[in-house]
C-alpha cells in the first residue's frame, strides 16, 4: 500500500532529509587517507546526536540479513556496491567509496548516498560516478505526476547501459516515510510508461547504482551485508529522497 504524504508531511520529511545532507557532507569531507570507516561512522553519528535524531540503519535487520546492522552508516569501499559495513579499513589513495545514510526525525524518514574518491581518482572512477549522478538526475526528471514507476526505471536504466555499465539486478529504490522501506519498489531499469502511476505525495528513494565491469552480477561478502561485484570492478551509487508534487519532483535530501 502506497502512503500519499500531505504537505505538512513533505516538510517534516524534508527536515529528516536535511540532518541525512549534513551527515553525508560531513563524512565525506571526514574520509581522507588513513581514515578509518569506523571513524566515519562514528562523524555521522555525532550529526544525528546534534539534531535529536534516531538512525533506522542501526539494528536494521531484513529478512536477508544474517545479523541486525550495527551502524548508522553505510560505507562501500572499490568493489563493493551497497550496504558496507563499516570496519577498522583505512583509506588509501584512490579508494572509490560510497556512503549511504539515513535518519530518522519526527516520525519521518529520510535516505541518501553519494560516491567519491579519496585522493587523487582515476578517470575511470570519475566517469563511474558522473554516470550515477546523471541517472540519478534522470529519474528524479522522470518523477512528475502522471508519470508511471516506469518512467524513473527506463530513465535510469537508459543512462546507466548507455555508459557501458552493469547495474546490479533486483536492486533499486523504494517508497519511505514512516519507513524506511515503504512501497512501491523503483527499479534502476525498466520499460516507459508501465507500472504505478505517480501522483502527487507519492515520496520514494531513487538510487542507481552502477558496475564499472558492464556485468550485473554481484554476491554478498562473508558479513553477509556488503554486496560485492562479481567481476571485481568498481560500482558507485547515488541516492536521493524525493517527493512527488504538483510542482515538480522535491529532492528532500538535497545538500
Amino acid at each position: 500500500m502506497v502512503e500519499l504524504k500531505t504537505d505538512a508531511s513533505i516538510d517534516a520529511m524534508y527536515e529528516a532529509g536535511q540532518v541525512v545532507a549534513r551527515a553525508l557532507t560531513a563524512a565525506q569531507k571526514a574520509a581522507d587517507v588513513g581514515v578509518s570507516l569506523l571513524e566515519l561512522d562514528e562523524v555521522a553519528h555525532d550529526v544525528l546526536r546534534e539534531a535529536g535524531a534516531t538512525s533506522p540503519f542501526l539494528g536494521y535487520r531484513p529478512s536477508f540479513a544474517p545479523t541486525p546492522f550495527p551502524a548508522v552508516l553505510c560505507v562501500s569501499v572499490n568493489d563493493a556496491i551497497v550496504h558496507g559495513v563499516p570496519g577498522r579499513y583505512r583509506l588509501r589513495d584512490g579508494d572509490l567509496v560510497s556512503i549511504d545514510f539515513g535518519a530518522e526525525l519526527g516520525g519521518w524518514v529520510g535516505d541518501s548516498a553519494l560516491s567519491f574518491v579519496v585522493g587523487t581518482p582515476r578517470r575511470a572512477d570519475l566517469r563511474l560516478i558522473e554516470t550515477a549522478e546523471r541517472a540519478l538526475a534522470a529519474g528524479i526528471d522522470a518523477a512528475v505526476v502522471g508519470n508511471r514507476i516506469g518512467d524513473i526505471a527506463h530513465a535510469i536504466g537508459t543512462v546507466c547501459r548507455a555508459a557501458g555499465y552493469g547495474i546490479p539486478d533486483g536492486f533499486g529504490g523504494h517508497g519511505i516515510g514512516r519507513r524506511m522501506h515503504e512501497d512501491p519498489s523503483v527499479p534502476n531499469e525498466g520499460r516507459p510508461g508501465r507500472g504505478m502511476r505517480l501522483r502527487h505525495g507519492m515520496v520514494l528513494a531513487i538510487e542507481p547504482m552502477v558496475i564499472a565491469g558492464g556485468t550485473d552480477g554481484f554476491h554478498a561478502a562473508l558479513d553477509g551485508w556488503t554486496l560485492k561485484t562479481d567481476d571485481g570492478s568498481r560500482a558507485a551509487h547515488a541516492e536521493h529522497t524525493v517527493a512527488i508534487t504538483e510542482s515538480g519532483p522535491r529532492i528532500l535530501t538535497a545538500r
